[in-house]
């Protein structure tokens, strides 16, 4: 695995995730209580083996910097390990706004062409999984293939929404994809792309040259769906067989964190052997003052609790004052939720205030989202 480098690309369009990604990309959204969704691919690199991580930046990055630092968490800052972070540059070339991922990956190919190792695990960061890539570099050998794309079954990744950008392909008995559709209205192929992508270095810098010189913006659209149509590129599919969650919408923001107060599927997402890393606050543990009363929640340290908390996330840092109830919620850290306040199916973003006796209910579908910073 020193021969595999990682790529992570930032830039995904965020217009459905409204208020959460006013401040942040959607990879420094915060998640699980005292995660971030950048924590996920990063950390499935580091457990399969790969200690050199390019982080590709595109707006709203100044959080995501933050938090990754230079990588001490994920033990990415020694000298022969690294985290690199590629914020866009301007230049006579590049005018530093990426129309989709072949723009970003012109525009930092001479980091590329720097790196040393011979293989690519290149990646968005709207995905949420945590698996191990040997098992896909073995396949990816074995099959003597030019590109890997890791896909899922999950029949609720067959979702389709206007701006999704989701990819469909069906392969054959040897596992190499002869078909792919692009935000199809109703998918017809069988498997659905994680944007998980495995080949040769040089193989994506020739590629990106030809899509580039030719006009095309996007990686799946305009460079792989043309070549595996024509045959002229070998590209097969691996099949990621645990859970697996797609953050382009505030819906799927909520049902995520949501799907974790389940313990089963927090025992899968963070298994024993593959631990997810993030970076560290030293707070005291968790206080529950007086009537203090918590069901099936998760509450992260440094809160103080003297109200109710029931079915919801709690980040670091939390207030809830006595008499508040928060039901079917998501708090981020540093907010509050002064006396007698009441809130349900509700996602409240860093530092927001809900004043006493205030009342907040929206239904499940959609969430009502309470932006950084504001005061109810």
């Amino acid at each position: 695995m020193k021969d595999i480098m990682g790529l992570i690309y930032t830039g995904e369009n965020d217009a459905r995730l409204r208020e959460l990604t006013q401040v942040r990309a959607v990879a420094a959204l915060p998640v699980a209580g005292r995660y971030r969704v950048i924590d996920f691919p990063v950390s499935s690199m580091v457990n399969t083996g790969i200690r050199n991580v390019g982080v590709i930046t595109q707006k709203n990055y100044h959080s995501l910097m933050d938090h990754l630092g230079s990588g001490k968490e994920w033990d990415l800052h020694g000298k022969n390990n690294r985290l690199a972070i590629l914020p866009p540059f301007l230049t006579r070339e590049n005018i530093g706004v990426y129309n989709g991922l072949v723009d970003a990956l012109q525009s930092n190919a001479n980091y590329l062409h720097r790196c040393r190792q011979e293989y690519i695990i290149l990646t968005t960061s709207h995905f949420i999984i945590n698996t191990d890539f040997r098992d896909m570099m073995r396949f990816h050998a074995e099959k003597d293939a030019d590109v890997t794309l890791l896909y899922t079954n999950d029949p609720a990744m067959r979702r389709v929404t206007q701006g999704s950008e989701s990819t469909f392909f069906t392969t054959d008995s040897n596992g190499r994809i002869v078909g792919m559709e692009i935000d199809p209205t109703t998918p017809t192929r069988e498997h659905t792309v994680i944007e998980v992508c495995l080949l040769k270095r040089e193989l994506l810098l020739h590629l990106v040259d030809q899509a580039a010189a030719n006009g095309q913006h996007e990686f799946m659209r305009g460079v792989l769906q043309p070549l595996i149509n024509d045959g002229s590129l070998h590209v097969h599919g691996y099949e990621h067989k645990g859970r697996v969650w797609r953050i382009q919408s505030v819906q799927d923001y909520f049902q995520f964190n949501m799907d974790l107060l389940d313990s089963r599927v927090r025992g899968e997402l963070f298994s024993r052997g593959y631990p997810v890393y993030t970076k560290l606050r030293d707070d005291m543990p968790t206080r529950y003052v007086g009537e203090a009363a918590v069901t099936n929640s998760l509450v992260a340290d440094g809160c103080v609790i003297e109200g109710k908390v029931i079915n919801s996330v709690v980040f670091r840092g939390v207030r809830i004052a006595k008499g508040a109830a928060v039901r079917n919620s998501v708090v981020m850290q540093d907010a509050e939720v002064e006396a007698d306040a009441e809130l349900d199916c509700c996602i409240l973003d860093k530092q927001a205030v809900i004043r006493s006796k205030g009342r907040l209910i929206g239904p499940p579908a959609y969430p009502i989202v309470i932006a950084k910073g504001v005061v109810i």
